[in-house]
Formats: structure tokens, C-alpha cells, sequence
């Protein structure tokens, strides 16, 4: 009994996958899950919470993303299949903004997270090869020097821990081309927007920390929580279909609290 208990509650070994990284992902497709829930309950039901607004949520916001798209650049280093992989998570991403267009237009996502990451790997895609090249230390050091130092373009200025070192000219910000690049016109709006700049060099961080030690990282012997590293394989699909899962759930919450009430 105990054996089958402790099957349970950790996922068998994969020669094809690390299991260490399914567990960190599938761990932050939770914590996305979770502040998912709180956006819907703030702007889509109107919870008067301002906890969501504070320093500590935009941490952890923060955090998340950041997670994923370095655990992404670091994945694709080691991907046999990037320009397809990459493809497939730019079309996600793209249908997600289609679909907020039609019918979500005063929550609209342009430019998310998916499409980022496709527009990521397909960009690496191309100079993968040549990267490999570059000394991993200090691919990593210049990657996130770079972002750092332009993590505010947005805001029309170039520099370290929001401290303006160099502003950028006006006419870098005209429209959605240029927003998708990291320069968004006047009036642009998204509820979910990260550009390829910055965020490419987050990215290519995460490239280069694979290149500095995927072997040891690989070669982890814990094999995780199951449930978690689960969602951890199925990352994409379980992003596609939480909001309106997540959306349904609370609708029906308050229906029948308010119906309790009544």
C-alpha cells in the first residue's frame, strides 16, 4: 500500500523529459492560475480588493512571468523541434488575442505572454547555432545586463532599476508595430503585453543558463510532485482554457452566493 501511495505522488522518470522542470513549470502554471483568479475578481466581478494593487502582488506577478519565460529560453536550448514548438505557441498566442477581440474587446490581449515566447523561439530558432558559440557566463551576464537595462523601454527610456539613463526619440513609438517590439503608440492598451523587447533578453538569459549547466540540471534525480509535473507537461493547453474555466467557476460562485443570500 504505502508503494502505490508513493507511485502516486511522484511522477516516474522520463528519459525524454527532466521532471525537475515540469515541476517548476507546472508550479507556475499554479501561481498563474491563482493571480488569474484575483485579475477576474477585481476587473471581471468587481471585487473591491486592494491587496491586488500593492507591491507584494506586482512581485508576484513579477515572478511569474519572469519564471516562464526563463524557463522557456532554457527549454529551448535543449529542444529538438524550436521552430515548430515556437510556431505553435505564437499561434496560441495570437488566438487568444483573436478571440479577445471579438468578444472580450474591454479586455483585450495583444501582444501576450504566448506570443512573446513564439516570437522568442522562432527568433532563436534562426541563431541557435550561432549562440552556441558564445561563452555561457558571459552570455548570461550581457542577456540580463540588456534587460535590465532596457526592462523600460515602454516608458520611453533606456537604464537600471528605474533610473532614466537615456530617452528614447518619439517617432520609435507609432503603432502596433512598433508595440510589439517593445515601443507602444498613445492609446495602445493590452491587459496582458510583453513585447519581444525586453523580454527577449530574459530569454536568451535563460538560453545561455542551459548551455551553462543543463547536464547538471538534467541529471536531478527528483522526479517531483505528479500532479504538479502533470501540469507542468501540459502547460500550453492548460494556459488556453484556465481563464474561461477560472471565469465560469466565480460566475457560478456568485450566482449561488447571491442566490444563498436573496
Amino acid at each position: 500500500m504505502m508503494h502505490q501511495k508513493s507511485e502516486l505522488f511522484l511522477s516516474k522518470p522520463n528519459s525524454q523529459r527532466c521532471a525537475f522542470l515540469d515541476f517548476i513549470r507546472g508550479f507556475t502554471v499554479l501561481n498563474m492560475i491563482a493571480f488569474h483568479a484575483c485579475w477576474d475578481l477585481v476587473y471581471m466581478f468587481h471585487q473591491d480588493w486592494n491587496w491586488y494593487h500593492s507591491d507584494a502582488a506586482y512581485i508576484w506577478q513579477q515572478c511569474i512571468c519572469w519564471t516562464f519565460i526563463l524557463l522557456s529560453g532554457f527549454c529551448a536550448g535543449i529542444s529538438r523541434h524550436l521552430f515548430r514548438r515556437g510556431l505553435t505557441v505564437f499561434l496560441a498566442g495570437m488566438l487568444i488575442s483573436g478571440i479577445t477581440i471579438l468578444f472580450l474587446p474591454e479586455d483585450l490581449i495583444l501582444f501576450g505572454v504566448l506570443t512573446c515566447i513564439g516570437s522568442c523561439m522562432l527568433i532563436l530558432s534562426g541563431c541557435r547555432n550561432l549562440l552556441q558559440i558564445f561563452p555561457p557566463v558571459p552570455g548570461i551576464l550581457l542577456s540580463f545586463g540588456l534587460f535590465a537595462f532596457t526592462k523600460h523601454i515602454d516608458d520611453h527610456y533606456l537604464g537600471f532599476f528605474s533610473k532614466p539613463l537615456l530617452y528614447l526619440p518619439e517617432f520609435l513609438y507609432q503603432n502596433h508595430g512598433t508595440a510589439y517590439f517593445g515601443f507602444p503608440h498613445d492609446g495602445f492598451y493590452s491587459t496582458d503585453y510583453f513585447a519581444v523587447f525586453p523580454w527577449l533578453f530574459l530569454f536568451l538569459t535563460g538560453f545561455f543558463l542551459c548551455q551553462s549547466c543543463h547536464e547538471k540540471i538534467l541529471s536531478i534525480s527528483w522526479n517531483g510532485f505528479a500532479p504538479v509535473n502533470f501540469i507542468g507537461r501540459h502547460a500550453l493547453e492548460i494556459y488556453m482554457l484556465h481563464q474561461p474555466v477560472i471565469y465560469v467557476i466565480l460566475l457560478l460562485y456568485f450566482k449561488l452566493f447571491q442566490s444563498f443570500l436573496n
